[in-house]
């Protein structure tokens, strides 16, 4: 039976039917491709969104000629990375290879970009080779601005772990906290909002608590916020440290300090500074401010929705386009949106921005009525876990009775909402969750053999 791109993206919602409304940016017919050359899209980042973009190109319109160029030999997912710092997984179990991605794509490319010029639409590598796009997809990610935290130079990091992109840092920071004594203070910090995971700073707060509660239970953990309180899911997570850590008793594992931004870093003195105080740790592990990734800025579409720069990129939700640069769409983490910046976010908005492109350089408009949804789990690191689900739809910009034009927004749906409480039960399907999202993104095969523990 014939596959039916349409049909997947409403079961998925992804992309939900309707009429046009209006023309969009950089629409069907303006550029190379639309005199019948075959196409090119150039993908820079293979994670969540940029993976699967390539994949659902490919599988949509196979003439596309689709480029995918990343720096890693593997995946590496960061959704699941806070279990390794408990020990309930280890980086074999998060970790995928490309192998799948790259039979389908045209071209993979194991570099890093280093130029990018829109106006010739070209895309440069430290490898010295240079690739034409007809359209290009920046799926980078964040990029962490270390700047913003005194200290935290180059040397500052090779002791002093973020771990907030999975990978080399999450395995460093598991063995220092292996090597911490019992007794000793965990210091870690929470990023001003918005940044990449919104839950997963509390999320670690409860997996390293769940493992100093079994190894080390004289341990415990500071929590720098620099915001005001709890950003995402605070009643559940507040619930689950005061049932598994003590929270809110004079024994509790958990001292949680809001209004905390980190503003410097002594890794010599193990000294986390914020505006208020020193705090001093065994193990500090300090995540900085954030903002899209350094690719976004060598194309220029590092810019609000007034053009101005920014941290984000402004895009057109119907086709994740730039808003003011012609021809780059840009994914997950760096976009200038009002949805989480999650891994569920990037794989569900890629596949919405493979279908516009699809439309676009067949001539046709794209969807003008998208849905975008996320759902995200959080682990409390004791075998249970709780989630939030919420459907984004679109809604067009509209003149009001005073005259006045509401600007073009995602508007979140009524329905999807947040779990009552923890359970063991949504742990396995948060385990579920991570597996099919993983094989969606990756093109993994339905045997794989996971070895993931949920």
């Amino acid at each position: 039976m014939a596959f039916d791109r349409r049909e997947f993206l409403k079961v998925s919602a992804g992309v939900a039917g309707a009429a046009s409304l209006g023309t969009l940016t950089g629409c069907a017919g303006t550029g190379p491709s639309a005199g019948g050359a075959r196409p090119k899209v150039v993908i820079v980042g293979a994670g969540f969104g940029g993976a699967t973009c390539a994949r659902y190109l490919k599988l949509w319109e196979p003439k596309i000629e689709v480029t995918v160029i990343e720096p890693n030999d593997v995946f590496t997912s960061c959704p699941f990375s806070n279990t390794v710092l408990a020990g309930i997984n280890n980086m074999q179990d998060i970790t995928f290879g490309y192998d799948n991605v790259k039979k389908v794509v045209d071209k993979w490319v194991k570099d890093t970009v280093t130029g990018i010029d829109t106006a010739g639409r070209t895309v440069k590598t430290a490898g010295g080779a240079t690739f034409a796009y007809d359209r290009l997809v920046l799926a980078g990610g964040i990029e962490l601005m270390f700047s913003a935290v005194q200290g935290y130079d180059a040397e500052a990091q090779k002791s002093v772990m973020h771990a907030w992109k999975a990978g080399p840092q999450t395995a460093t920071l598991r063995k220092q906290l292996e090597a911490m004594p019992d007794g000793g203070v965990f210091v870690m910090s929470v990023p001003r909002a918005p940044y990449r995971c919104p839950p997963g700073p509390y999320e670690r707060a409860c997996t390293v608590a769940s493992y100093f509660k079994k190894a080390k239970p004289k341990s415990k953990i500071i929590v720098l916020d620099g915001n005001e309180d709890i950003a995402s899911k605070k009643g559940l997570f507040l619930a689950a440290w005061k049932k598994h850590f003590g929270y809110g008793t004079p024994d509790s594992m958990i001292d949680y300090r809001p209004n905390n931004m980190p503003r410097a870093v002594d890794p010599k003195k193990m000294m986390v500074g914020t505006e208020f105080d020193d705090v001093k740790g065994d193990v500090i592990n300090v995540v900085p401010p954030m903002r899209a990734a350094e690719v976004c800025g060598m194309a220029g579409v590092r810019l609000g929705l007034d053009g101005k720069e920014g941290p984000w990129c402004a895009i057109d939700f119907r086709t994740f386009e730039s808003l003011h640069v012609k021809n780059v769409h840009i994914l997950g983490d760096s976009t200038l949106t009002n949805f989480p910046k999650s891994g569920s976010v990037a794989n569900n908005t890629a596949k919405m921005a493979a279908s516009a492109i699809v439309e676009m350089v067949n001539g046709r408009e794209p969807d003008a009525a998208p849905v975008v949804t996320n759902t995200c789990y959080s682990a409390t690191g004791m075998g249970t876990a709780f989630h939030v689900a919420t459907v984004f739809r679109y809604q067009a910009a509209k003149k009001e009775a005073d005259g006045k034009v509401t600007p073009p927004a995602m508007i979140a749906q009524k329905g999807g909402g947040v779990s009552k409480e923890e359970s063991e039960l949504e742990f396995a399907y948060m385990d579920a969750w991570a597996k099919n999202v993983w094989a969606d993104t990756l093109g993994l095969p339905e045997n794989f053999n996971f070895t993931v523990k949920g």
